[in-house]
């Protein structure tokens, strides 16, 4: 079965990794503390399966660049996106409003979308971890490996 894996970037980095059967298999945010640590680390992230298929990764730049190379290296389809092309499909007009206002909005949805399709629930949700969880499931829907779930 085919893996993706969603990235909301930056040293706090949100994840989400999805199945090709539209599964949220695991979520999570990990706060690297700085470039570096964050380099460092992304080949190991690279390398929790075999399967592992897409990357789609939120934002630009050094650290996009880095995640990039490190996908490549491994034949690893990436999907480069911003919060401008995934968010309109997930989120209402009036719920993309204004950067704290987004992240709540981006809080609930997830939890929705967690609740529909993962096998286990969040105790607590950062914004990071939640965007993770929208653009992997944007991407998702994007491959077409399911259908829009209900709001």
């Amino acid at each position: 079965m085919d893996l993706l894996l969603a990235v909301d970037l930056g040293v706090k980095t949100g994840l989400a990794l999805y199945s090709s059967d539209g599964k949220l298999v695991w979520f999570r945010s990990q706060n690297f503390g700085n470039a570096s640590r964050l380099r460092n680390a992304i080949p190991a992230i690279l390398t929790c399966d075999d399967d592992l298929k897409y990357l789609v990764v939120e934002g630009g730049g050094p650290l996009f660049k880095i995640w990039e190379n490190e996908a490549i290296q491994r034949n690893i389809e990436v999907i480069h996106t911003m919060a401008e092309q995934w968010r309109p499909v997930i989120l209402l007009p009036r719920e993309q409003r204004g950067g704290i206002s987004s992240k709540k909005n981006a809080i609930i949805h997830a939890h929705n979308i967690i609740n529909k399709l993962a096998d286990h629930r969040a105790t607590s949700l950062t914004d990071d971890a939640a965007e993770a969880v929208l653009i992997g499931y944007w991407a998702v829907l994007k491959l077409g490996w399911m259908k829009e779930i209900s709001k």
